[in-house]
């Protein structure tokens, strides 16, 4: 029998699980993700999972690994500086779809060319404007995005761009025909900017990966979780790493499924930075038909149809319009800042809370991750100058407004942290975790517990009522979330968008069991399933709330890991036949466009190249007992009774599951 080692790295927890063939749970760890060095936070996790299971590094068999790093890491806005180098299009279609907040001021290179929707040229590729543009480039950009118009009907000029920008700067390049088959030129270039941004992060992740593997003289193959729940290999989540946004939720979505026997039911995963909530039907996760949708962005790429929001247990804690809310930031919680910086966090808090009045700074420092990837501004440097490497005081580092924003520039690309009040403080403060500073959790709610609201007066009385306060209100956001995807999924259209009929005041009635001269009662009709370690916690007053059944899966805290085993390799590839006259079959092949006479044989010759190329894909992946299908999705008309061929898109999938040491 093979073991099997699944790997999820999370924003707060790297978790590890050992299965024995995809059969029993052997051992499960936790371990924090160091985020300044992923090797560690995988290390200890994985000895720790060995170790527990008294297994060796030779009988692992396989690695997986899921994570939610891209996924928060788009909900955050962070991420490496990229420039898009846009062909055939103009300074308006900058911003559609999406784009302009995506390039979020990184610089775009405008350039003739592109093709028409037939594949054919429609002005030549400016590849000397280009090789000017890279000219005056500086070392700050850490990936190009390319997107041609009509790129997918013959990528060409993509190609050409891509292989002037590989010579000239040898900087890691994203082409958006690689990513989608789909027209939509802006968001297809979207989808491309984000890919390019999420490079360094994802390479550094499975770099980390393979170099703890290295070391602990395991050999076994090393997959990566794709969005949708399948497994692609490591080297493939290098190129494409936004495939892997929604890699952890999707995985564990297949987690669920293998520890519960519900074929029908709402999981819902809770971690530190966001719950993502998704709907299981027929014992499958049902597939965004739109593309994955996170942080604001929709992309096109294929993924588990997810309702992502930015709150967790380390989700920030503020006060807006004088009420208590949460997220979507997430801050490092204060009681864990101050098991490595305790001296400083227990010495501004007491200082701060013997003072007369609450400042605008209070219970929140700022804490070094990791050295900068990219060049930064004078004063994001000059900040981190300041700090030495060191955490320090929020109100002590910051001398005006304009540090301010620099100090967000920090946060956003990953170098810096916030530490303020989050749920999890609160949760230590009621006694529902202790697994790092109790006192300082207290200390810290004390202090924000008197802030005043917009009456005047402090916002709770102690700690330990501020702390329910935080609770409660995540049971609410939590609730909100889950009844929105429900809207969202059940098969009535009610006339309303989905988050107006989640606030309802028939829908929160209904949830109160209003009984006056009407009788009002609201639920949900499926189960939720509650995973993340936090979810045991919290999840029985959300169904309390909700009026539905809670199921707590004993793994359900590494349920992500577990997916990351029990997944398939799925590879899947899309190309087209369209008609620029009728008996004309006109197909996209990667080298451009063929045309043929007769229909079958266009469907065919498609066919024959998609099935090669997805087969060679399983086959690097290390796919075993390859499995080959294809779906045609024809449009046709009727022109005076007769039969008129439009366009059609094949979709080639060869999955199996990989191959094992």
């Amino acid at each position: 029998m093979a073991l099997l080692l699944g790997v999820d790295t999370g924003g707060t927890y790297t978790d590890a699980v050992l299965m024995r063939d995809e059969i029993e749970v052997v051992a499960s760890a936790k371990s924090l993700t160091t985020r300044h060095d992923l090797a560690l936070g995988i290390g200890n996790a994985v000895s720790e999972v060995l170790a527990s299971a008294g297994a060796k590094p030779e009988d692992i068999a396989l690695v997986s690994l899921s994570t939610t790093l891209a996924t928060n890491a788009l909900v955050q806005g962070q991420g490496d500086r990229t420039c898009l180098v846009f062909i055939g299009f103009s300074e308006r279609d900058i911003a559609r779809q999406g784009l302009d907040a995506a390039l979020a001021g990184d610089p775009v290179v405008l350039l003739a060319g592109g093709h028409n929707h037939s594949g054919t040229a429609a002005a030549d590729f400016d590849a000397q404007g280009l090789r000017a543009a890279l000219g005056n480039m500086t070392d700050t950009i850490s990936g190009f995005a390319v997107a041609a118009q009509f790129g997918t009907r013959n990528p060409e000029h993509e190609l050409a761009a891509r292989d002037i920008i590989r010579e000239i700067t040898g900087t890691p390049v994203t082409c958006s025909h690689e990513l989608s088959a789909r027209l939509g030129g802006p968001k297809r270039a979207m989808t491309a900017v984000l890919n390019a941004r999420l490079i360094g992060m994802i390479a550094g992740l499975i770099d980390a990966t393979q170099s703890l593997l290295g070391r602990l003289e395991i050999s076994a193959p090393l997959m990566v979780v794709r969005g949708d729940g399948a497994l692609i290999s490591a080297n493939l989540a290098r190129e494409r790493p936004i495939e892997t946004i929604l890699s952890g939720p999707a995985a564990s979505i297949v987690g669920a499924r293998w520890l519960t026997d519900e074929t029908d039911a709402i999981v819902s995963d809770i971690g530190g930075t966001t719950t993502d909530v998704a709907v299981l039907r027929n014992g499958r996760p049902m597939i965004d038909p739109d593309g994955a949708q996170v942080g604001g962005f929709r992309t096109m790429v294929e993924a588990v149809a997810m309702r992502t929001t930015g709150l967790g247990g380390d989700s920030e804690v503020h006060l807006s319009g004088g009420m208590l809310h949460l997220g979507p930031r997430r801050v490092l919680p204060v009681s864990l800042c101050a098991l490595e910086w305790p001296d400083l966090v227990h010495a501004a808090l007491e200082r701060q809370l013997s003072a007369d009045h609450v400042g605008e700074h209070d219970g929140r420092f700022v804490v070094p991750l990791m050295p900068p990837t990219s060049e930064l501004g004078a004063r994001e440097t000059e900040l981190l100058a300041r700090m030495d490497g060191q955490a320090c005081e929020l109100g002590k580092l910051l001398n005006n407004r304009l540090e301010a924003a620099a100090l967000q520039k920090l946060v956003s690309r990953g170098v810096v942290i916030i530490s303020a009040v989050t749920p999890s403080d609160a949760s230590h403060v009621l006694g529902g975790l202790d697994s790092w500073d109790e006192n300082a959790a207290r200390k810290a709610l004390q202090q924000f517990a008197r802030r005043k609201t917009n009456a005047g007066v402090p916002l709770a009385e102690s700690a330990d009522l501020l702390a329910r306060m935080i609770v409660d209100q995540l049971t609410e956001q939590t609730a909100q979330t889950l009844l929105e995807t429900a809207f969202a999924e059940d098969e009535t259209d009610f006339g309303l968008p989905v988050a107006a009929l989640a606030r309802h005041i028939l829908t929160r009635k209904g949830m109160d069991h209003h009984r006056g001269v009407i009788a009002l009662d609201a639920g949900l009709n499926l189960p939720v399933i509650g995973l993340g370690a936090s979810a045991k916690n919290y999840y029985g007053a959300v169904g309390e709330r909700l009026n539905c059944r809670v199921v707590l899966p004993e793994y359900g805290g590494v349920a992500n890991a577990i997916g990351a085993v029990v997944g398939r390799v799925s590879m899947r590839l899309t190309g087209q036949i369209t008609s620029p006259s009728e008996g004309c079959y006109r197909v996209h092949f990667k080298a451009g466009p063929q045309d043929f006479i007769d229909e079958e044989q266009a469907f065919c010759a498609l066919e024959t190249a998609l099935g090669e190329s997805v087969r060679n894909s399983a086959l690097q992946s290390g796919v075993q007992d390859i499995q080959l299908r294809f779906e045609r999705k024809i449009s046709c008309a009727t022109v005076e009774s007769r039969r008129v061929f439009v366009e059609a898109d094949v979709l080639a999938v060869a999955s199996g599951r990989p191959r094992i040491s």
